[in-house]
């Protein structure tokens, strides 16, 4: 095929091409004409249908309004319908049915919110007005039930039903009473006591039925939602607080003063003393911390008033405890308060956690620092008195004198009181520490050494009394070993340690050798006949003589003895060595010397009496005699015994 028969080709196709292209323009042409038509005809459709739709949408509303307005009005319904209930109950009072009255109460307050955040409603300020005067009267009659209630169930209780709230050692009729400051006795009692106490377990006394509790709760809630706290407040602190005293009254507590702790005689102090520890234990261990728990239970949730009603319900209380505890420590000091004094400490020492704990919060400050300064003042008092008795020990200015010679009162009285002081060792170590930061064990052995020196002085001076430098001598040993003895059996050795009472044994030895030595040199000199003769032997010579001593100097010996031995037998024998181990060995140290010096003069120049005449006025006593003899010195006989 040639070129132009392609061209040709070409051309023809070309041409069908464009023909072909024609077509599809006009038939889209057309199309979009149609599509315009139908655009046109909706438009016209929706413009004719829209009146409709916004018909259909207000009716739509309509409904929707009318449904809400009948729910409203239906909660409205509701809530006057609740409000006639609510107001049907209070009308009736709380003495019925308390339970009721209180859900009333919250029913009218939950209406009166409603209608107070519905205001746009036409009747809520008549509501509202109606609703609150009513709240107030309901408010009213609960304020009065709270406190009839709290009244009637609040009564004070007996001391019978306290003690069966102490543990078994504190009761009144058991052992466990307070340390007997009049003897020696009780110390393992007391160690036992302290030890139970450690364990001891309270009862709470029921202060209000438990049943009741709870509605006083709800009835204290519903006052301080309606603001009526300071009415809460002065119901509840009056009611409690009345009946609190009246406990303690009833238990024997009452207001002292100082001037009236001074009138009191001591016994009758003392008693009161005693009765006050306990007192104190059964106030702070008993009533506070039951007082403490219906406070809390009954203001629970009512913060802002629970610590201060707790507070007001016993500061009176706690004050006349305090009172007579300051009365006491301000008192005038004597010796014999020391032990009640450290009594008062102990006590205040044992319940200073439970004083903190109970009156912890800032309402109670006062009394929890009033309780802290009474201890701190009796362990000031304490101290005082230390010094005060052992001044009075050491410048003691009684009268009194053992005319023979045996331990003094004095020394008996200053024994029994560090023996005393030991039975507190616990309580005075602690009470060191309140002024002092040294070793407490030092200085109670300090204490101790200065009340022991302060009695011997004074006792140096009371031997002074005696006209008889022998007596002076016994005196001094009976005491200074009644001392040495008693401080070996009692811990007291302990602080004391073995020196002092090795230095103390050695004194009681060097007075009993005086007492030897002043008593009994001049009577063995009788015995004695050296420088007595001009020389030696014992032959006889020819006038009777022996060794030169002459049968009158013999003679006038033996009588010398004889009158020597009966007046000192006759004043000794009224004389006291009150250990029978002191008096035993002070006798037989005298008889160890006299009895061998006796038998050799009576052996050596007994022949020279014996053959002349009326020996037995001369040689009255064999030594066996002279041993019984000696065993009646020191029995303290009066001259009556001794003449029978």
């Amino acid at each position: 095929m040639g070129v132009p028969q392609t061209m040709e080709a070409l051309r023809e196709r070309a041409e069908f091409i464009k023909e072909s292209l024609q077509k599809s323009q006009t038939i889209t042409d057309n199309m979009v004409s149609i599509l315009g038509s139908f655009d046109h005809r909706l438009s016209a459709l929706e413009t004719a249908m829209r009146p409709t739709q916004i018909r259909t949408h207000s009716i739509r509303r309509a409904h929707e309004n009318i449904d809400k307005t009948l729910k409203a009005a239906e909660v409205i319904l509701s809530q006057f319908d609740l409000t006639r209930k609510a107001e049907a109950k209070i009308l009736r009072g709380p003495h019925e049915d308390l339970e009721s009255y209180l859900e009333a109460i919250d029913q009218l307050r939950s209406n009166v919110k409603f209608f107070s955040s519905n205001k746009s409603f036409k009747c809520s300020d008549g509501v509202l007005n109606h609703a609150n005067q009513l709240l107030a009267k309901a408010i009213s009659k609960l304020e009065e039930e709270f406190r009839k209630l709290l009244s009637n169930y609040s009564k004070p209780v007996e001391p019978d039903r306290l003690f069966e709230c102490l543990p078994d050692s504190l009761r009144p009729s058991s052992s466990g009473s307070p340390r007997n400051h009049g003897d020696g006795s009780g110390k393992s009692l007391i160690d036992h006591q302290e030890k139970s106490l450690e364990n001891a377990v309270y009862t709470l006394p029921i202060l209000i039925p438990p049943r009741v509790l709870p509605l006083l709760h709800d009835l204290a809630q519903q006052m301080a939602q309606a603001g009526h706290q300071q009415q809460l407040f002065r119901i509840y602190r009056d009611t409690r607080a009345s009946v609190l005293e009246q406990s303690l009254r009833k238990l024997g507590v009452e207001r002292l003063g100082k001037d009236d702790v001074q009138k009191m005689q001591w016994e009758v102090l003392e008693a009161k003393i005693g009765n006050w520890i306990h007192y104190m234990r059964i106030a702070v261990k008993l009533l506070f911390a039951g007082e403490k728990k219906i406070c809390d239970q009954i203001l629970d949730g009512v913060d802002s008033l629970r610590d201060q009603c707790f507070a007001e319900v016993t500061v009176n209380s706690v004050s006349v405890l305090l009172s007579f505890g300051e009365a006491i420590a301000k008192s005038k000091r004597s010796p014999e308060k020391l032990f009640v004094l450290l009594d008062m400490y102990e006590i205040m020492r044992e319940l200073h956690s439970e004083t903190e704990l109970l009156f912890g919060s800032k309402a109670c400050i006062e009394m929890r620092e009033a309780a802290l300064s009474l201890t701190k003042r009796l362990a000031e008092t304490v101290q005082e008195t230390f010094v005060d008795f052992e001044e009075a020990v050491e410048k003691d200015a009684t009268k009194t004198t053992v005319l023979d010679g045996t331990v003094h009162p004095l020394t008996s009285y200053v024994i029994n009181y560090v023996k005393f002081l030991f039975d507190y060792q616990s309580t005075l170590k602690q009470l060191f520490r309140e002024f002092d930061a040294s070793d407490p064990d030092a200085l109670l052995a300090s204490v101790t050494t200065r009340i022991m020196q302060a009695l011997q002085n004074s006792l140096d001076g009371k031997s002074k009394q005696y006209r008889d430098p022998a007596l002076t001598q016994l005196f001094l040993m009976n005491n200074i070993h009644y001392i040495v003895r008693s401080v070996q059996r009692s811990e007291a050795k302990d602080l004391l340690g073995d020196d002092w009472v090795q230095i103390h044994r050695r004194i009681v030895q060097q007075h009993a050798n005086q007492y030897k030595r002043i008593s009994w040199a001049k009577i063995l000199q009788c015995l004695s006949v050296q420088g007595g003769a001009s020389g030696g032997g014992s032959a006889m010579g020819a006038d009777g003589s022996a060794s030169g001593i002459s049968r009158a100097m013999v003679k006038d010996r033996f009588k010398t003895f004889n009158a020597q031995f009966e007046e000192l037998h006759q004043r000794q024998s009224q004389w006291t060595v009150p250990d029978s181990e002191l008096r035993e060995s002070l006798r037989l140290a005298v008889a160890e010397v006299l009895l061998p010096a006796y038998r050799s003069f009576q052996k050596r120049f007994g022949p020279m009496v014996e053959n002349g005449k009326n020996p037995q006025k001369y040689i009255r006593y064999s030594p066996e005699v002279l041993d019984r003899m000696m065993n009646e010195f020191f029995e303290g006989k009066t001259w009556n015994e001794q003449k029978r």
